[in-house]
């Protein structure tokens, strides 16, 4: 059977070499064969599509030296050393530095082949998972999903990159219109099971006669109506993420099974004594402070310290003020691309109003205002329309596009961590361009590395 995939094999020892490459290649192995460590670090990078298989003892670089700069390359870049000349002490040192494994000479064929193919395997699975994220960013990383420049917000962001590869359950809370259903849609989409389900329940908007059966499904005839078997919304979720919205508001006794299921990955249908074991990661929002609810007795206690293992707090748009203009500029714009309509100009006076403006539904509000605006129609408590540009009040249309083109800059800078290229790139101008509208609104590089 053929294997897809590149193999260096690297051995000082000729006739050890040539046939370890013969035994490989007859698997149907793409063998580049080697005499010597240091003229393999010319085929290594990143993105090599391979695994190594070296002697350990060899003039010159030897096969932990090897090891050690292939660390540096990529860790994830499998390494097999062998060696005619083993101990347990040398096997340790081998995989505490980072080889995929060890093997003693003479290392039989099939033995040989079988720990290629899986590192393989590994390598294949590793390079797919970087490029199933790298598709993700390119069409919308954590800066254009979270969009902001406040320490609030880098901090929101840092903290989901930090749990987004983790497993953990996670506990979102936040005022309404904060934005927990898209934190926790960053969550799942930055995570490895970013090619499964995502799937919502909003536990306030379900009526208590039937949350049982949306989360853990049923069997026919489990109850009155019951015509056929369904399967939940816990279960549908298998390999992917179950979100909890409004999770205070779910009845204490489903929050019984719920804890068991949190605890024991397992699921029962209404009506089925059968356990059906799930792979679910569940992420959990609430509007108020559980551990408060905790204490009047509207929430188990045990379920919150389950869920709260890994807790991210959202910010309200009164604690980020100074990402009220860029919001507002955004959704703007995607409001009369929608509508198909000429993108507004932004008055100074529209801007006032909008930073002196309480939010209590925070960016959800906001977003709403935005549409609003485009339409030209007033907000409850907001009143934009007033505050519209004249020739004589409103400022200069050059003078907003300026603002706007600033904003980006420093949005763009901060994403790529100050590199010119990269930035300029992104904002499809020359460096030489860039160089003169960072010179232009005195924006510093240094501020942004």
């Amino acid at each position: 059977m053929a294997n897809s995939g590149q193999v260096i094999l690297i051995d000082d020892e000729d006739d050890v070499r040539i046939s370890g490459s013969q035994t490989l290649e007859l698997e149907g192995f793409d063998v580049i064969a080697l005499g010597a460590a240091e003229d393999a670090i010319e085929h290594l990078s990143p993105n090599w599509p391979g695994v190594v298989v070296t002697d350990v003892k060899m003039p010159k670089m030897n096969g932990f030296d090897l090891l050690q700069h292939i660390q540096s390359v990529d860790p994830d870049l499998p390494i097999i050393l062998i060696t005619g000349h083993g101990d347990v002490a040398m096997a340790i040192k081998a995989i505490q530095g980072g080889a995929y494994d060890f093997i003693e000479k003479p290392a039989p064929p099939e033995y040989l082949i079988d720990v290629v193919r899986r590192a393989l395997d590994k390598r294949n699975l590793v390079l797919e998972n970087r490029a199933l994220r790298d598709a993700l960013q390119s069409s919308g990383g954590l800066e254009t999903r979270i969009l902001g420049n406040s320490p609030v917000i880098e901090r929101l962001r840092k903290t989901i990159a930090n749990l987004a590869d983790t497993d953990v359950d996670v506990l979102i809370v936040g005022e309404t219109g904060t934005g927990k259903e898209l934190a926790a849609r960053c969550l799942h989409d930055f995570s490895d099971r970013c090619g499964s389900q995502f799937v919502a329940l909003n536990c306030g908007a379900m009526p208590e006669s039937i949350i049982e059966s949306e989360l853990f499904g049923h069997e026919a005839g489990a109850f009155t109506g019951a015509t056929k078997t369904r399967i939940g919304k816990i279960e549908y979720a298998d390999k992917g993420t179950v979100f909890l919205d409004e999770i205070e508001s779910m009845p204490l006794h489903i929050q019984v099974k719920l804890l068991r299921v949190l605890q024991e990955r397992t699921v029962e249908r209404l009506g089925d004594n059968a356990v059906i074991p799930v792979d679910i990661r569940v992420i959990a929002a609430a509007k108020i402070d559980l551990g408060k609810a905790c204490q009047e007795g509207a929430f188990r206690q045990d379920l919150y310290y389950r869920l709260n293992v890994a807790k991210i707090d959202l910010p309200t748009l009164r604690d980020r003020v100074t990402d009220i203009a860029l919001l507002f500029h955004h959704f703007a714009a995607a409001a009369a691309a929608h509508h198909d309509r000429p993108a507004p100009d932004l008055p100074g006076p529209v801007m006032e109003a909008l930073k002196a403006h309480s939010w209590p539904g925070n960016v959800r509000e906001l977003k709403n205002a935005a549409e609003r605006f485009v339409l030209g129609i007033s907000a409850s408590g907001l009143d934009l329309t007033d505050g519209a540009a004249t020739p004589e009040t409103g400022p200069a249309l050059g003078d907003q596009v300026a603002e706007f083109e600033k904003l980006a800059i420093e949005q763009t800078l901060k994403n790529y961590k100050g590199k010119i290229g990269e930035t300029a790139k992104a904002l499809g101008i020359p460096r030489k361009r860039l160089y003169l509208r960072m010179q232009k609104y005195h924006i510093e590089r240094d501020e942004y590395r």
